[in-house]
């Protein structure tokens, strides 16, 4: 049911709105100058009414100051006299459409439910940056194992309700995808799906991103800003990593999720927006619980429907069903005719861990796809980790089994070599990404910097190496 503020001193638009609405909306009437704008600055409405013949020949300054203040605020003029410079200039400064009466019951609905719809395509454009990558159909999940069909089910059936989902699980599962199908096929499939890692995004701009912000609000908020909350009004949003969200984000999330309202950063005006949302994390949100790092109360509410993803070495079934499908995709995208894989390519994929997961695989064959010639991708090309390579190699010709043991188990070998070894194993499960190796670790990223250094360790595919590289 849309909100709608009416601005009217001789009541003919309200009339006519509510008789043509009826049931579709809650009105608002104001004759009121003073009244009206304190409305605006105190509620928030779907949409706004102004009769052009009740302002007094301040009709486009009243129309400006509005849509500065609010530019996602739908606006429709109205008027007894139709002049074509009137309406020009009305659009030109912000009004979503001019209607002249009398004015059809008919078009009243017409001309709302099109600036309606025009404001929530301004919501989507404004955040999707990028296309979406979703599969709509649960159906065309690979799903090859008991688990994870049992998983899918369960999904399906989350699909049908509001109720928020926690999904969990390893970095690079599958999480944000399995997000996307389940808002394309829920109830509210039509309205945004809206994607923020909360990881990504500083501190002190996590809580703006979310709930946006008002002109002025801080040095560099020269406009006024939608936050994500907002913009996936009656849709969902997908908050990844909430794990990493501070204590007071915490506490007005969940306030969220309970009322269904917040403030912008720096207003007072009370925002509603009704959307469900699907959390995941990669942490123990038990464990994160138990050291105070995370709300008790809000680890419950989120909690509602718990899914947990397991890692692609525990669904090996579905490796190689996964690859073929990147696989497709990738030449699909790069317009490239490789057939698929050699027997040796798929013998590595299937035996090696993937500690990266899907997002690990997908890497892989993109840069398999790029360096291939042929017409089919060759072991040598998939490009794996050396070192776990060739402990997957140890395993498969029975070195462990006989006590070989790994590298830092050897007998001898220093407290240096058995720490410079573990960063190794770990940066190397953590794709060479330092900051996701320190957390792992345990330590700072300044921490890991030093031992990095210390022990002489590089990569090629960072920064400083490739500087290195190039120099010589």
């Amino acid at each position: 049911m849309y909100k709608i503020l009416v601005y009217d001193l001789f009541k003919t638009t309200a009339v006519r709105v509510r008789s043509a609405l009826q049931d579709r909306c809650t009105l608002t009437c104001k004759s009121n100058k003073r009244e009206f704008q304190g409305e605006i600055r105190a509620k928030q409405y779907d949409l706004v009414f102004l009769d052009f013949d009740s302002l007094n020949g301040n009709s486009m300054k009243m129309l400006k100051g509005i849509h500065g203040k609010d530019p996602f605020l739908p606006i429709i003029l109205t008027s007894e006299t139709e002049k074509a410079e009137v309406i020009v200039s009305a659009i030109n400064n912000g009004a979503s459409d001019f209607l002249v009466h009398p004015v059809s019951a008919e078009r009243i609905n017409i001309a709302v439910d099109k600036a309606i719809q025009i404001r929530d395509q301004r919501f989507e454009i404004a955040y999707h940056r990028r296309k979406q990558d979703v599969v709509y159909d649960f159906g065309e999940v690979i799903a090859e194992n008991s688990g994870m069909k049992k998983i899918i089910g369960s999904l399906e059936r989350f699909a049908r309700t509001d109720s928020t989902i926690l999904i969990t699980g390893d970095t690079g599962t599958g999480k944000s995808f399995l997000s996307g199908t389940v808002h394309f096929n829920s109830p509210r499939r039509q309205k945004p799906f809206v994607k923020i890692n909360c990881a990504n995004i500083p501190e002190n701009l996590l809580e703006s991103e979310l709930f946006g912000h008002e002109k002025g609000a801080f040095t560099s908020a020269d406009k006024q800003r939608i936050g994500r909350f907002e913009q996936a009004s009656g849709g969902t949003i997908f908050l990844d990593e909430i794990g990493d969200m501070n204590g007071q984000l915490q506490t007005k999330l969940l306030r969220v999720l309970e009322e269904k309202s917040f403030e912008r950063v720096g207003g007072n005006k009370t925002i509603f927006s009704d959307v469900r949302i699907i959390a995941a994390t990669n942490k123990d949100l038990v464990r994160q619980v138990e050291m105070d790092l995370f709300r008790e109360d809000l680890y419950y509410r989120i909690n509602v429907l718990p899914v947990s993803l397991p890692s692609l070495k525990e669904r090996r079934e579905c490796v190689l069903p996964l690859a073929n499908l990147l696989l497709k995709k990738c030449c699909k995208s790069m317009r490239r005719n490789i057939s698929g894989f050699s027997q040796g390519a798929v013998t590595v994929i299937q035996d090696y861990d993937w500690p990266g997961n899907i997002r690990q695989l997908a890497n892989t064959i993109e840069r398999a796809v790029i360096l291939e010639d042929g017409y089919e991708i060759l072991a040598d090309k998939l490009s794996l980790p050396e070192k776990i390579q060739s402990r997957n190699q140890r395993v498969r010709d029975g070195g462990i089994e006989k006590g070989m043991g790994t590298d830092y188990e050897k007998k001898g070998s220093s407290l240096a070599e058995q720490e410079k070894e573990l960063i190794l194993r770990v940066l190397e499960e953590c794709l060479w990404v330092q900051k996701n190796a320190a957390q792992k670790l345990g330590i700072s990223p300044r921490a890991l910097n030093y031992k990095i250094n210390k022990f002489e360790i590089t990569h090629p595919h960072w920064r400083r190496n490739k500087k290195d590289h190039t120099a010589s």
